[in-house]
Order: structure tokens, then C-alpha cells, then sequence
């Protein structure tokens, strides 16, 4: 079954520094349609103005996942961690027993827009961490990429691998792409997964055995118990995420 959801239907909060198109329920925002989605609890697509800052602020027991769409990524964080992603770049940061951090707009002239993902990891009390790449296009041109796999561990022996991905603390993978128009990819599902796609740029057909869509910018599409699906983009290309996570209620 696929479900789209359109870039309009999702709840918009806009704080003049920022601009943002919050998935699912997420600070002063609720939805108990639209809370959880697996492992998946937050999916956030923010737009900082130039200069602005996320101030420090702490969070528990959760890996942050952020790719970078647009502009440049600050981060900084009470262990002294710091740096400026580039676009396709993925960070993970695991805050397990307790971490502050900030993202940044480095840019003082142009905004930064990024993708910020909360996985929920398997394990409690974690010992922070912070893990990033930077994925070159040609590197996510026309395949699905795994950017983001599950640690050695935490995922079966099916798991998507990539020696340079990024890891998380859970059974949980993010995949990258980028497709010329009216290009296709494939994807099968591990038994047992179900997936959450977003378009980062462009517009994109969905197609199962049982169903189809058609995603706009901004927008995104809920998969579930399907063994597989195809994604094409339109005449103008597109810039595609998609989260695979357990299918699971919590």
C-alpha cells in the first residue's frame, strides 16, 4: 500500500530565522495519524536563513540523522565536535545518555536547507558520538546509495551494507539517489520492512504490484507491505531519500 502525502498536507511552522515541514508530530505540532512511522519518529525538512543558528539544545535516546539538501551545515556540540557539511552530505549523531548540539547556516548570504531524521536506537544510554560523510553525486547518481546502514550488530544478515555509509544503532537504512529524467531505480524490501520516501528536489511516480503515486517536491509517500517498488522521476529529474525501517507500532 503506498500513501502519498503531498508537500501541502504537511504541517508547516515557519519562525522568520526558519522555515520548516514537519512530518510528523514534533514540538508544539500533533498528529496521532501521523506520530511514528517504525523506528522513524521525527522527519523534518528545514530551511535556516542566512547566518541563523539552531541554538544548543540537549536531547536523550536518539540517533539524529541529518542530510544535508542545500547550502552548508554547521554543527557543534558539548563534546567538541564540530564541522560544515557540504550537500548529499549524512551525519549521524547518537544521543544516547545525553548530548547538546546545534545546526548552523554557515552561509551569511545564502539559506541552508537539510533533512533531520530521528531514529529511535535499539539501545538506551548510549555513549554520544557523532559520524558523517559527504556523498559525491556521481556516487548516488542513478542507484539507490545506502548512506546510512545499520552498525555491526544491530542489523540481520539481509541489512543493506556500504563500507562508507554512515551507521545508526538500530535495523534501520537510509538510501540516496539521483535520477535524470524520467530515470528509474528499484527497491526491494527486506521481510518484515516497510519504507518512507521523500523527494528532495524534482517530482517522482511511485509504483508497487498493488499501487501507485505520484510525489511532488517536498512531498513524500508511506510503503507499506509491499516486497518491492520502482520509482521514476519526471521530465525534470529528482533528488530522492528513502528510510527503511522495521514495521513495527510503537
Amino acid at each position: 500500500m503506498i500513501t502519498v502525502r503531498p508537500r501541502a498536507s504537511i504541517h508547516h511552522s515557519n519562525g522568520g530565522w526558519f522555515s520548516a515541514n514537519w512530518h510528523f508530530s514534533f514540538d508544539t505540532y500533533m498528529d496521532p495519524d501521523n506520530t511514528w512511522f517504525g523506528d522513524l519518529r521525527v522527519f523534518n525538512d528545514d530551511t535556516l536563513a542566512p547566518g541563523a543558528v539552531w541554538p544548543m539544545h540537549p536531547h536523550r535516546d536518539i540517533e539524529g540523522i541529518t542530510y544535508v539538501a542545500e547550502g552548508s551545515f554547521e554543527h557543534a556540540d558539548s563534546r567538541g565536535n564540530g564541522g560544515i557539511l557540504a550537500p548529499g552530505s549524512v551525519q549521524r549523531a547518537t544521543l544516547g545518555s545525553g548530548m547538546e548540539h546545534s545546526e548552523g547556516n554557515h552561509s551569511a548570504t545564502e539559506p541552508m536547507r537539510f533533512i533531520q531524521m530521528w531514529i529511535i536506537p535499539a539501545q538506551r544510554n548510549l555513549e554520544p558520538s557523532i559520524e558523517q560523510r559527504s556523498f559525491s553525486e556521481d556516487s548516488r547518481r542513478g542507484r539507490w546509495l545506502p548512506v546510512l546502514v545499520p552498525a555491526e550488530g544491530y542489523g540481520g544478515a539481509d541489512a543493506p551494507a556500504n563500507p562508507d555509509a554512515v551507521t545508526v544503532h538500530q535495523d534501520a537504512a537510509v538510501f540516496a539517489t539521483l535520477l535524470g529524467p524520467v530515470q528509474a531505480v528499484h527497491h526491494r524490501f527486506r521481510p518484515g520492512f516497510q519504507g518512507y520516501l521523500f523527494v528532495v528536489h524534482g517530482d517522482a511516480h511511485v509504483g508497487t504490484d498493488t499501487d501507485d503515486g505520484e510525489v511532488d517536491q517536498g512531498g513524500a509517500a508511506k510503503v507499506v507491505d509491499e516486497s518491492e517498488m520502482t520509482v521514476r522521476a519526471r521530465n525534470g529529474g529528482a533528488e530522492l531519500l528513502l528510510v527503511e525501517t522495521r514495521n513495527v507500532t510503537r
